[in-house]
């Protein structure tokens, strides 16, 4: 089993490959526009849908979700101790939230905290659904990715407290749901006084 100073390698590396702020740079390559002035302000996949379009959306959906899977897996497969792994996954998505590359700023933790918690309780993804309906239904993004952390910080907590998945995950996943409910404060102010946008709204860069 790696030791502390691993543990602690791990940890960083991971916050590093949070960092990797792929919306940000899909945006510059793309179309010469820097995704924190525009829309939300944020670099995830939902501000480059409504700023670039699907096919890009999908595309940094993609790699953000692997910036949390792969340093969980990663971890796990080279026997690292489960509480080294939680960090691990809660450093990635902190990376993602707020980069030093671009300022200490980011996205939300949507995408990059599915990644991670998926990783760490491959049950999560039933989840998945719950999200597509609230966004279907509402089509509120924000309001289903929220939904869908704290079901699954409650699922993992549930699993946890029966035995059926290990405490360091659950607290990981816990920590994940409010990270991303705290990056969507803003949000949460629009939904309450029904200013948050819809999907499908497209913004002019």
């Amino acid at each position: 089993m790696p030791g502390p100073l691993a543990g602690v390698a791990l940890v960083i590396a991971s916050f590093l490959i949070g960092a990797i702020p792929w919306g940000y740079v899909a945006g510059k390559r793309s179309r010469g526009i820097d995704l924190r002035t525009v829309g939300s302000g944020g670099t995830g996949a939902t501000n480059v849908l409504r700023t670039l379009g699907r096919r890009a959306s999908a595309f940094v959906a993609l790699l953000d979700i692997l910036k949390g899977l792969l340093p969980v897996v990663f971890a796990k497969t080279v026997g690292f101790d489960a509480a080294w792994v939680a960090i691990a996954a809660v450093a990635a998505v902190a990376g993602h939230c707020w980069s030093p590359f671009i300022g200490f700023k980011g996205g939300k933790g949507v995408a990059t905290g599915a990644g991670a918690a998926i990783g760490l309780f491959p049950q999560v993804v039933v989840i998945v659904p719950v999200m597509a309906f609230v966004v279907w239904a509402t089509k509120y993004v924000s309001l289903g990715s929220m939904t869908a952390a704290l079901f699954g910080a409650l699922l993992a907590v549930a699993f946890a407290a029966v035995g059926q998945l290990d405490w360091p995950a659950a607290l990981a996943i816990l920590a994940i749901c409010g990270i991303i409910v705290v990056r969507h404060e803003g949000n949460i102010r629009r939904l309450l006084d029904g200013s948050e946008r819809r999907i499908g709204e497209t913004i002019s860069p």
